[in-house]
């Protein structure tokens, strides 16, 4: 009990230095509650088959991160620990001093760890609770789900999975203090407040070779991501990129840390004026002793930075894209056989009833006479060839008449096109395969289709679709004048339309003709294919879901993780320096001057590794842009935007936290 109440007033007594430490810990579980509970807040939704299997693929991919977040939790509360640990080396030398043992100091650490932990763990999971139901109506309109039957709900599953890892957590916590506390020696315990991080000056041609070399290897690695994308993923480039990415890093920091207080004391109306050169020194002399944390710490930013705006982006990407590729309910195609049916006769003859659509649009295909995307392509293939598989120069063209194209841009609301005799156009919508045909166009490249010569009606590629689909797939249709085709040389039938139910309807009616589609494809042999807007809205938003959310749990955590690290190291710093300060005064430096001052030197430690690790990002966003090119653009203004909203919010609001509490401690209050 003696031990219980002397770690009770040892909280109590140093809450300043715990302030940070309890905050990140309660942020923490709130967001490993948030994030697992998912899956007990779903249970509640009336969403479609799909929906729900893609709701279920996505609770299955964040209980796979969860033991990833665990990891990195564990290692900040451990990294937070030590801090504490440093920070309270002459209280435990006092205690050894007056005869305590070391095992009962273990004891009142363990005892005060549990009592945190214990506290950070009721708060966090009651906040999150609170929090979860927020999440849960989230997912519902993502989702579009039916909320009438919405309910507060707590997921135990999610609280005795936070329990149980956090608890792990802190087990490992407690045995690495003891281990800790267990080899120190006295007087380094009594000394500790004393000791100091001494600045190291490096030679500054050692440091100028390491920061051109740092400059150079980052160059390659921004080449190589923006020029040699292609080949990144070939004889293990990739793992070199990340390796000279992050040793470049390093140099970054090694070299600037070793050379910044050398270099202003060069410039004397900068380092002369006000505190500067107080401030200096004491940004230098803890960038010197942590450029293995910046490195890591600029990292986690950029990795938070690229995830978030990627995932934002593409979902805002896949929204609009739903938007524009899914104007119709159903597209059903039908491959010309013997029967020579099209998609509506097929349909009639196998007892479909016909009359659950409405806003029919049909529309066909035409045999190629051998046209292949070599021949209307030429050399330029070479590129869209490299890069996307469905792309051959001994693939078939896909043909349609002027009239027949026109009537499915009406439903796409796309460009339509006009031909004179003797003319062809080219529709595609992937932007690689749509510059290799223009360039062809530009050339005045020729086909004969039926006998007939064409030249090429427009001097460019025209955008457009054929298929609905979450994302631009037509790597390009051969538009022909009417005159050139006849009912004889059908391939393949098209039918576009909506269903004419109500609104409450749909999704009944949307999976039976999938189900009757499917099984007059598989059991009647006939050659017909089906893809509807609620499957393939169901898969764009499952898709955007999962990105984002995986997206946001990783990058707030490691937001979190970096800004943390900062954080305690700022305000131990501030402890430490409490007689510098006081000295200050003495000379006569006014509380405005150390204010200001102090918030330079926080505002310098935490936003030099934010800018490296923006430089980087700027190349890491224009990377995902160009993987995921077909989904259009997915480094918008507003994933941008929001992307900036979520890291000021938590990395700006972690360092006013630190900047007031340490100008507190500095103050001695």
């Amino acid at each position: 009990m003696t031990l219980f109440k002397l770690a009770l007033k040892n909280i109590a007594k140093s809450v300043k230095d715990y302030t940070i430490y309890f905050f990140t810990l309660v942020v923490g579980v709130i967001i490993f509650y948030v994030f697992n509970a998912i899956d007990s807040q779903t249970a509640m939704m009336n969403v479609s088959k799909s929906t729900y299997d893609i709701i279920n693929l996505m609770n299955a991919f964040l209980n796979g991160v969860s033991v990833f977040v665990a990891i990195v939790l564990g290692a900040l509360i451990i990294y937070a620990s030590n801090f504490l640990i440093k920070r309270r080396k002459k209280e435990f030398g006092v205690y050894l001093t007056l005869g305590m043992g070391k095992r009962k100091m273990s004891a009142i650490l363990l005892t005060e760890t549990m009592i945190i932990g214990a506290v950070s763990l009721a708060a966090g999971l009651l906040l999150g609770c609170v929090l979860s139901q927020f999440m849960s109506i989230a997912v519902a309109n993502i989702f579009e789900a039916d909320m009438s039957g919405f309910t507060f709900v707590f997921s135990g599953k999610a609280a005795i999975k936070t329990v149980i890892y956090f608890g792990v957590m802190y087990l490992i916590v407690m045995i690495f203090n003891t281990i800790s506390v267990g080899r120190c020696k006295l007087i380094d315990l009594l000394q500790g407040a004393r000791k100091s991080e001494n600045f190291k000056f490096r030679n500054p041609y050692i440091c100028l070779t390491a920061f051109l070399l740092a400059c150079v290897g980052l160059a390659w690695d921004y080449h190589m991501v923006l020029k040699e994308l292609d080949s990144l993923f070939e004889n293990g480039k990739l793992v070199t990129v990340l390796i000279v990415g992050a040793v470049s890093t390093f140099l970054i920091f090694w070299s600037i840390s070793g050379s910044i207080l050398s270099v202003a004391e060069k410039i004397k109306g900068l380092y002369y004026k006000n505190l500067n050169s107080f401030v200096l020194r004491q940004f230098g002399s803890k960038i010197n002793t942590m450029v293995m944390s910046m490195t890591v710490i600029c990292l986690m930013l950029f990795l938070t930075i690229v995830l978030l705006g990627s995932a934002i982006g593409l979902t805002h990407s896949l929204n609009s894209n739903i938007r524009d590729h899914l104007p119709s309910d159903v597209n059903i195609n039908r491959l010309m056989d013997d029967s020579k049916e099209d998609v509506i006769t097929t349909l009639k003859n196998n007892g479909f009833d016909t009359k659950i659509f409405k806003n029919v649009t049909t529309a066909n295909f035409y045999d190629p006479f051998g046209i292949t995307m070599g021949d209307t392509m030429r050399e330029y293939i070479a590129d869209p060839e490299m890069y996307y598989v469905f792309v051959r120069a001994d693939a078939f063209e896909k043909v349609t008449s002027v009239s027949e194209y026109n009537k499915i841009a009406k439903v796409f609301g796309s460009e339509k096109i006009e031909l004179h005799s003797g003319e062809y156009a080219c529709v595609a919508d992937l932007g690689r395969v749509m510059d290799a045909r223009t360039n062809a166009m530009k050339d005045g490249v020729r086909i004969v289709y039926n006998g007939v010569e064409l030249k090429p009606g427009y001097d460019h590629c025209v955008k457009g679709t054929y298929v609905m689909n979450i994302n631009e797939c037509n790597e390009g249709v051969i538009i022909v004048p009417d005159e050139l085709v006849n009912d004889e040389m059908i391939t393949e039938n098209r039918m576009f339309a909506d269903y004419n139910v109500s609104k409450d309807e749909i999704n009944d009616t949307d999976e039976r003709v999938v189900s009757e589609i499917v099984k007059l494809y598989s059991e009647g042999s006939v050659p017909i294919g089906i893809s509807t807007k609620a499957d393939l809205k169901a898969s764009s938003v499952g898709l955007g879901a999962l990105a984002t959310f995986i997206s946001l749990y990783v990058g707030i955590i490691f937001l979190v993780a970096s800004a943390a690290i900062l954080s305690l190291k700022e305000l131990s710093e501030s402890s430490d320096n409490v007689e510098k300060y006081a000295v200050l005064r003495r000379i006569g430096v006014d509380e405005k001057m150390l204010d200001k001052a102090l918030f330079v030197q926080m505002g310098m430690f935490f936003i030099f590794p934010m800018i490296i690790a923006g430089i980087h990002s700027i190349f890491g966003l224009k990377t995902t842009h160009m993987i995921f090119e077909t989904f259009q653009s997915i480094t918008s203004a507003t994933s941008i935007v929001i992307t900036a909203i979520i890291i000021v919010s938590i990395y700006g609001g972690y360092f006013l936290v630190t900047y007031f509490t340490g100008r507190r401690i500095i103050r001695g209050r």
